[in-house]
């Protein structure tokens, strides 16, 4: 088992993280399915494409990863979790950067095979990236609901900076067409604000990131595109 040495959070899992879990609190996580903190996978059949799943959990809030679970939320197990532990353990400690602290171990189900338990901790150290031997380019990612995505240029600025003190901004009139843009529209984006405003793209990624990091706004990530609403 490995275990790291970051405080655990308050979360809907709080009581499972103080302890490892058994199997019947493993059917009750898998009975409410996939969300911002649980993954299932079958197998470790392509270890490369599972770690981002971990990276993004240490990226956003923490989570558990079970292997042997389907999407469908059935309870299979593996045959040979060892196995498939070492490969995955090699493959985060080889592609993910930097360290993120988590525990892994085992829970033995009736039919004799074993679910595969990743419990990684949100981190202190964000953000954390995969970077692949066929990719030149460490990729930053987030979970968002049940999904893992890419995350932005701007989210990894605000995952960089997030726990900075002193933080602060200028309310001038690009501050103030933009809140009143959010308020009135409901949300902004990076490509509308510079459009609106007839600023520079850079300059609105700054102002965004700011507003974020003063918690004025929230960002929302997305596939292509974040969105930006007032917090």
């Amino acid at each position: 088992m490995r275990i790291g040495s970051e405080i655990l959070l308050d979360s809907p899992y709080h009581e499972e993280e103080e302890n490892l879990l058994d199997l019947r609190n493993l059917r009750n996580l898998v009975r409410h399915g996939e969300g911002i903190r649980l993954e299932f996978k079958m197998k470790v059949k392509f270890p490369e494409k599972i770690i981002k799943e971990l990276v993004a959990f240490a990226n956003t809030e923490g989570g558990h990863l079970f292997v042997g679970v389907s999407d469908a939320g059935v309870i299979e197990g593996v045959k040979f979790a060892e196995e498939e532990q070492f490969l995955l353990e090699r493959a985060i400690e080889k592609y993910c950067f930097p360290v993120f602290t988590y525990r892994a171990y085992r829970i033995r189900l009736d039919n004799g095979r074993e679910v595969l338990v990743y419990q990684v901790y949100e981190s202190v150290d964000k953000p954390h990236f995969v970077q692949l031997a066929t990719d030149p380019h460490p990729i930053c990612y987030v979970r968002v609901k049940d999904r893992t995505i890419q995350a932005s240029k701007e989210m990894k600025q605000i995952l960089r900076r997030q726990n900075d003190d002193g933080i602060s901004f200028a309310y001038g009139d690009i501050e103030r067409f933009l809140l009143d843009y959010v308020r009135h529209h409901g949300q902004i984006t990076l490509a509308e604000l510079a459009q609106q405003a007839q600023i520079p793209m850079w300059l609105a990624s700054r102002k965004l990131v700011l507003l974020v990091l003063t918690r004025v706004l929230k960002i929302e990530p997305g596939e292509s595109v974040d969105t930006y609403r007032l917090n």
